[in-house]
């Protein structure tokens, strides 16, 4: 379900299914690192202004599902115009900044984002460029990020399917906006 905050700015309407905290797993595939399943946190805030607040955090998982090591992290905001134009700064714990455009799909939401420009620290690994497809599938977000550097041409190295995580708040608010006519067993309501 997505919900509108109130206090959501108008221009962020199309962006609202971002909002919320997600968490699921992903594949890392990247030529020159070990192939790898990874666990996922992201979280999209708004404090009433025309951006969206972006933190990602994931690391590698083994095959238990269990946390081993810390895999990536990143941080920005994310800005979209009256033609759905999408825009994104972003900064990443292995010294590199972002700047991507893009757009959100029609009629969908679904955003394809590609890197304008990136900065990297001296100790940061070769980079060059990206591109990234994100879409909110059957209350899911779900995410694909592709990768270019000197050596490596652009492709897929990393992907994920996250859900979206529920508080108590979250369905004690919903329970408050439930109709008061619902149903005694239940049954009826889905008939």
């Amino acid at each position: 379900m997505i919900e509108i905050p109130s206090d959501l700015h108008k221009d962020l309407v199309p962006l609202a299914f971002l909002l919320g905290d997600w968490a699921g797993a992903g594949v890392f595939d990247f030529p020159g690192a070990e192939k790898c399943n990874f666990g996922q946190e992201v979280t999209f805030t708004h404090d009433g202004r025309d951006f969206l607040e972006y933190h990602s955090h994931t690391w590698v998982l083994d095959n238990d599902g269990n946390k081993v090591k810390p895999l990536e992290s990143e941080s920005g905001f994310w800005r979209i115009d009256g033609d759905r134009k999408v825009e994104v700064t972003m900064t990443r714990d292995d010294g590199v900044i972002e700047i991507w455009y893009g757009e959100m799909a029609e009629k969908k939401p679904q955003i394809d984002l590609v890197t304008d420009a990136v900065a990297r620290t001296a100790a940061s690994a070769p980079y060059t460029g990206g591109k990234r497809l994100y879409g909110y599938v059957k209350s899911d977000l779900m995410w694909v990020g592709e990768k270019q550097t000197p050596e490596v041409e652009l492709r897929p190295y990393m992907s994920a399917h996250l859900k979206k995580v529920v508080t108590p708040e979250d369905v004690e608010r919903w329970a408050k906006a439930l109709p008061d006519d619902l149903p005694d067993d239940g049954i009826a309501f889905f008939k």
